[in-house]
């Protein structure tokens, strides 16, 4: 019963506290909270913005699934940023040099990402398990020389090709597309799909199997699950390692769905954005999925804003405060049942022998 009050009361208190810190930042801001609310909740329906929202929210969810298999383990891996900018390159070169059928060639993309984002953080695992040097440091360390590489491998010299003002990898032929699925006047990528069984895996993976159980007992106490027998280097090694693999995922929906083609100004960020999420989700795939669709569904209704006379600012502020909100809602819940069990504890604790003498 206590755990479904948690599960009730820290939400709901999350929805409140995030609400009226939004409206306190409208205010300030010289904006009408009831305007904005209208605004952002018209466009539900509008043009492609439910498609579009599914399409971001996709590529949010597998951000927060690379760095919440990070987090079961309290590993930080600030790097998926430089892991999945990384393996979109890698796997958008390959893809436009090599000729092969359909199915086979997106199939090679998809295991090219995969293999290259596990390759990145391969380095900082090993450090973190064998020297236990900080996978803080060292993932985003790789970030900075991330943008190095990926500057080195677009070069015309090397594997880029100059068309008009930027730079891009050759045009991935049409065999290597994933196709998707059209909906209205839009199109539903098709990793969205694969994202969604990504979470079902990872749901899977961590309360049905000895590796996830392995994976939170080694987050929870990493002495205590070492004199139950867990390879604490093992595990953090594979973790770390299936985090950079599902981060080699990310750049994939459009890369395979809409660009076709890895450039300077391809989007980044979102190894960043995957950390709010997962916070915000609480790291579980359900809470992650909700996460993501909120946080696309603001980042589109951003442009309406504008339009109104709303700085587009604020949803980046409306955005932080609903993370900080979370946090801070939950943590406090957590607090309260400790201190209540620890005095239904305290009230069934029989009296010492000998106290009455």
């Amino acid at each position: 019963m206590a755990r479904l009050r948690g599960a009730v009361v820290a939400p709901l208190l999350a929805i409140g506290v995030a609400g009226l810190l939004c409206a306190v930042a409208l205010l300030v801001s010289g904006a009408s909270p009831w305007t904005a609310v209208t605004t952002v909740l018209s466009q539900l329906g509008s043009g492609t913005v439910a498609v579009d929202t599914v399409n971001s929210a996709a590529v949010y969810y597998l951000a927060a699934l690379a760095v919440a298999v990070g987090f079961q383990m309290r590993l930080f891996n600030i790097g998926v940023e430089g892991q999945f900018r990384v393996a979109a390159c890698v796997a958008a070169i390959v893809g436009g040099t090599v000729v092969l059928p359909p199915v086979l060639h997106t199939l090679l993309i998809i295991v090219v990402a995969v293999l290259t984002g596990a390759a990145w953080i391969a380095i900082p695992a090993l450090l973190k398990a064998y020297r236990g040097v900080s996978e803080v440091i060292s993932t985003i360390m790789l970030n900075a020389i991330a943008t190095g590489m990926i500057a080195f491998l677009i070069r015309p010299e090397t594997f880029g090709e100059l068309r008009g003002n930027n730079i891009t990898t050759p045009p991935i032929p049409e065999s290597g597309w994933f196709p998707g699925v059209p909906v209205g006047s839009g199109t539903i990528f098709g990793m969205v799909f694969v994202a969604a069984a990504l979470g079902v895996g990872y749901w899977f993976l961590l309360g049905r199997t000895r590796f996830g159980f392995e994976l939170r007992a080694s987050g929870e106490s990493t002495t205590a699950a070492s004199a139950g027998g867990v390879n604490a280097r093992r595990t953090i090694v594979v973790a770390l390692l299936l985090s950079g693999a599902i981060a080699g995922l990310i750049g994939l929906p459009e890369l395979l769905g809409r660009d076709h083609a890895y450039t300077l100004s391809s989007p980044q960020g979102y190894g960043f954005t995957g950390i709010a999420i997962a916070l915000l989700g609480r790291n579980h795939p359900v809470g992650i999925a909700l996460g993501a669709l909120l946080w696309a569904f603001l980042d589109k209704s951003a442009v309406a804003l504008d339009v109104v006379g709303i700085p587009r600012e604020i949803v980046l502020i409306m955005q932080g405060l609903i993370v900080l909100s979370v946090v801070v809602a939950y943590e406090l819940v957590r607090r309260m049942e400790q201190r209540a069990e620890q005095r239904r504890v305290a009230a069934g604790t029989p009296e010492p022998v000998g106290a009455a003498s």
